[in-house]
C-alpha cells in the first residue's frame, strides 16, 4: 500500500465514516467517525510518501514502532498516543490495516450504560 486512494479506501469501509478536508488544503484527508466526528486516520504527502497519523494503544505503538523503522511517533500530533505511518513499502498492508482500525476502535466513542 502506497497510495493515499487506498488508505481512503481501506477506511471507508469501516463503519460510519466520511473523509473531511478541513485545512482548506488537499494535501490533508482526515478519516472521521460520522456519529462524534473524530478523526481516526490523518492522510497526507510528506517527503515523497504519503503518511497516515493513527492512534496508539500504548503496548501496541511501542511495538509497532520497535518493529518498523517507518512508523514513528506521529508528525504535528501528540507523540504518546498518536504515530505516523510512512507507506514506503516496507510494512506489510495487514500490519497497516491493523494500525488503522485500532485507530478508528480508540476514537470511537464507546456506547455508555444509561441508568434508569
Amino acid at each position: 500500500m502506497k497510495e493515499r486512494s487506498e488508505v481512503i479506501d481501506i477506511c471507508m469501509k469501516l463503519k460510519e465514516v466520511y473523509e473531511d478536508y478541513p485545512f482548506h488544503d488537499t494535501n490533508w484527508t482526515l478519516m472521521r467517525h460520522k456519529k462524534n466526528k473524530k478523526a481516526f486516520a490523518w492522510i497526507y504527502e510528506r517527503e515523497g510518501n504519503i503518511w497516515i497519523n493513527v492512534k496508539c494503544d500504548p503496548e501496541w505503538r511501542d511495538l509497532w514502532r520497535s518493529t518498523y523503522a517507518s512508523v514513528i511517533p506521529a508528525y504535528h500530533q501528540n507523540k504518546e498516543h498518536w504515530s505516523s505511518i510512512i507507506l514506503d513499502g516496507t510494512i506489510p498492508d495487514s500490519d497497516i490495516i491493523k494500525m488503522i482500525g485500532e485507530s478508528y476502535e480508540l476514537t470511537n466513542d464507546k456506547k455508555k450504560s444509561v441508568k434508569n
